[in-house]
């Protein structure tokens, strides 16, 4: 039995936000006491009791768009190692890309990567592929992709181009209320991908990502979803152009347009692919201080419904390349909840329950997981967040290290992670 003591208690769910102690009991089962309540349970001498004053604890956190690269790349970094690295970041609930090696275009991929995932300490789910091995012409057997246990489908990694597949794709998704999640990046304006085309393409004499390329599709699939009665995710949002569209999108279909966002958009600009090079190369690219506000501003109005990482590891030898060659791309599990915490609560005035809803509530609500709350007798699902505590980069666990954060002093840190009803991250 673990009785943690004096923490500030948010569920976004139930609206607490709260000190209060909670008690994990020896079968994993979650317990929210009311004052006065934790005598009896620190009599016993089974409980270990641990002080979490000053400390924040709330309902593990839900990733929608988190790449653990396997099957195909493991030497960027496989199920067990991301499912590590996840609860070293306080996130006991992933959803996988499916741009793998085999893509999770197959029953059989789907089951491989379920049956992994269901090893590891966290809750790990997979989306498959929308069209036959990303090729974006034919669709894939959603109905068997669905029965195998996708809980979701994407072409994450490479736009759809085809209108007519994107419209029949959603069609096929409505009459399934299953969601597509769209990486919207028109080729057709880049040159170079990973770079904003404007300071960051001057400063490497490239051509870069015009912002166009990701306003054109997303205002094509916000139409195309509003037509056919589809559900569908923008995926890591980077433009001001694009969040404005949703808005306008919501307006007219707000229980089936959605969006998500990435701390590295809400954090930094393009001057950080300056500074830091391939590590902050990512597609779709870092923008300006004004789309970056632009962003933040649609998480706090609802427009952007959640925080996802885009989890995306990559060798050293890899990053080493030059800025055109190296894959676009970083990591993100390990530190998206202080970096969120950062930006948005400390320098944005977001309140720690707007935090965890973005984090843990709504990604599950999107996905239709059973996750995102601190729910009383179930097995325990929460992170223990120390707000004023620097993040410890000695615990590292993703096989790859691309971030552009990279040893640098953050403010915040993961004490504790449950899942399962089990503690699966000590720091």
């Amino acid at each position: 039995m673990i009785i943690l003591k004096n923490g500030t208690v948010v569920d976004p769910a139930s609206e607490l936000n709260d000190k209060r102690d909670l008690v994990i009991d020896e079968e994993g089962y979650l317990k929210i006491l009311m004052p006065g309540e934790t005598g009896e349970y620190e009599r016993s001498n089974a409980a270990e009791i641990i002080d979490c004053d000053g400390m924040i604890i709330g309902p593990g956190l839900t990733d929608i768009h988190v790449h653990f690269r396997d099957p195909g790349f493991t030497y960027k970094e496989d199920i067990c190692t991301g499912a590590k690295a996840a609860a070293r970041g306080g996130v006991t609930n992933v959803i996988l890309m499916a741009n793998t090696k085999p893509a999770v275009d197959s029953a059989e991929t789907v089951e491989y990567v379920v049956q992994k995932g269901s090893e590891t300490d966290i809750n790990v789910y997979t989306c498959g592929t929308i069209t036959k091995g990303l090729k974006g012409k034919e669709l894939t057997d959603f109905d068997e992709l669905l029965e195998a246990g996708a809980v979701g489908l994407t072409d994450d990694g490479i736009p759809i181009l085809d209108e007519e597949v994107a419209r029949l794709a959603m069609q096929e998704a409505a009459k399934r209320n299953v969601l597509l999640s769209f990486h919207e990046e028109d080729p057709a304006y880049i040159e170079n991908n990973g770079v904003n085309r404007g300071k960051a393409s001057a400063y490497y004499g490239i051509g870069g990502s015009d912002r166009k390329a990701e306003i054109s599709m997303v205002e094509r699939d916000i139409r195309l979803a509003i037509e056919t009665g589809a559900r569908i995710n923008i995926q890591h949002i980077s433009t001001a152009e694009a969040v404005e569209l949703v808005r306008q999108g919501k307006k007219v279909a707000p229980d089936r347009i959605f969006a998500e966002a990435t701390p590295h958009h809400i954090a930094l600009t393009e001057d950080a692919v300056i500074e830091y090079g391939t590590n902050a190369r990512m597609n779709p690219p870092l923008r300006t201080e004004e789309d970056r506000k632009a962003i933040i501003s649609g998480i706090k109005d609802g427009t952007i419904d959640c925080i996802a990482t885009d989890h995306a590891p990559h060798s050293d030898e890899e990053k080493a390349k030059n800025i055109v060659d190296a894959p676009s791309g970083i990591i993100g599990l390990e530190t998206s909840l202080p970096i969120s915490y950062d930006i948005l609560v400390r320098k944005n005035g977001f309140s720690i329950l707007q935090l965890f809803c973005i984090m843990s509530q709504k990604p599950a609500e999107m996905y239709g997981i059973n996750a995102g709350k601190l729910a009383i007798d179930r097995k325990a699902d929460l992170v223990v967040f120390d707000p004023n505590r620097e993040y410890d980069w000695t615990k590292h666990y993703s096989k790859s290290f691309n971030t552009p954060f990279k040893n640098a002093k953050i403010t915040g840190d993961i004490v504790m992670t449950f899942a399962k009803g089990k503690l699966i991250y000590r720091a």
